[in-house]
């Protein structure tokens, strides 16, 4: 196998440099800021409140809706049609998926808790970055959770696992890079998420989904502190 280094210098399971921050959002519920590397999502969290139109409402628990959107030119300079797409609303739908294992919505019947991401500069890894920023602004608003989830990718380049690929190691062997975006409940390492662009072996994937825990705890704890930091700023 052939030397590989990485372009940002940085050892195969190591992430792009990660900043979380609570409470950004003043006329939220519960909002947040997450980014790794270059890539920056913003969450912002309404409810639990009534859900209209009214035959929507479950009796038996809450709702969870989010919906996920770049905003135009937040990735390599190519304009974002604003507005829903097929892929904000698949990753709306695998963000709700992803979150809702620590979620207790069954205290509030009848509701919704709307949850919305915003990314307004990307560079691989938004859809992890969304649900990062989304389960501290969840935290933030108030609900009740389990746990956190943390969410990172791991993939393939050139033969070599590698954690959290940026834009450069997305594109390289001709778009051929195997990417494996990944959520995951910190104290169960229960996985939430599992998606796949690419080619890997089945080998290659369970190396792969233990190399990436570390990370996702490393970065739970990044989602913690960022929750503790704000309740201390207002102690």
């Amino acid at each position: 196998m052939e030397k590989f280094e990485r372009p940002t210098k940085r050892k195969p399971e190591e992430t792009r440099p990660v900043e979380a921050e609570a409470g950004v959002i003043k006329k939220a519920d519960g909002s947040a800021r997450f980014k790794i590397g270059d890539t920056e999502a913003y969450a912002a969290v309404y409810g639990p409140r009534d859900l209209h139109p009214k035959f929507l409402q479950d009796p038996k628990t809450g709702i969870l809706r989010c919906s996920y959107s770049m905003l135009p030119f937040s990735g390599d300079g190519t304009r974002v049609r604003p507005g829903p797409s097929r892929r904000s609303k698949e990753i709306s739908l695998v963000t709700e998926k992803a979150l809702l294992p620590v979620m207790n919505l069954e205290d509030y019947p009848n509701t919704v808790v709307d949850v919305f991401i915003e990314l307004p500069q990307t560079d691989a890894g938004s859809r992890c970055a969304g649900i990062c920023a989304a389960a501290i602004a969840l935290a933030d608003a108030g609900l009740i959770m389990k746990d956190m989830v943390s969410a990172v990718s791991v993939g393939q380049v050139r033969g070599h696992l590698l954690v959290d690929l940026d834009g450069d190691e997305e594109h390289m062997d001709e778009n051929e890079a195997a990417d494996v975006p990944v959520a995951m409940i910190p104290s169960t390492e229960e996985i939430t998420l599992l998606q796949m662009d690419g080619i890997v072996t089945k080998e290659d994937l369970s190396k792969a989904l233990e190399m990436v825990k570390p990370a996702l705890k490393e970065i739970a704890e990044k989602q913690r502190e960022a929750l503790k930091k704000k309740y201390e700023r207002e102690a």
